[in-house]
């Protein structure tokens, strides 16, 4: 498994709906990006100019809200996850 560094938190993106309120179907290059995952894996917190550890405001199992474009996306063993900092998650629901 990968293990973020820092404030970089591992996130399983949420899938994509398939299909609209009204029922429509979506096609795979029309879905959008989703906004929010379940975290996966959390760095150890950023450190502050004294070397002092600043601890991590989300931990794993939290799901978030992050920015639609935020982060890189990786694949490790087939699956998709996205690696962004702790100042890209917008909330914690």
């Amino acid at each position: 498994m990968i293990k973020p560094l820092a404030d970089r938190v591992l996130i399983e993106p949420a899938p994509a709906e398939d299909k609209t309120v009204s029922g429509l179907y979506i096609p795979d290059n029309a879905k959008e990006k989703p906004m929010q995952g379940t975290v996966i894996a959390a760095g150890p917190g950023k450190k502050d100019e004294n070397g002092k550890a600043i601890a991590m405001d989300v931990k794993v199992g939290d799901k978030v809200l992050y920015g639609k474009y935020s982060g890189t996306e990786v694949t490790v063993d087939g699956k998709e996850y996205l690696i962004v900092r702790e100042s890209d998650i917008f909330a914690i629901l």
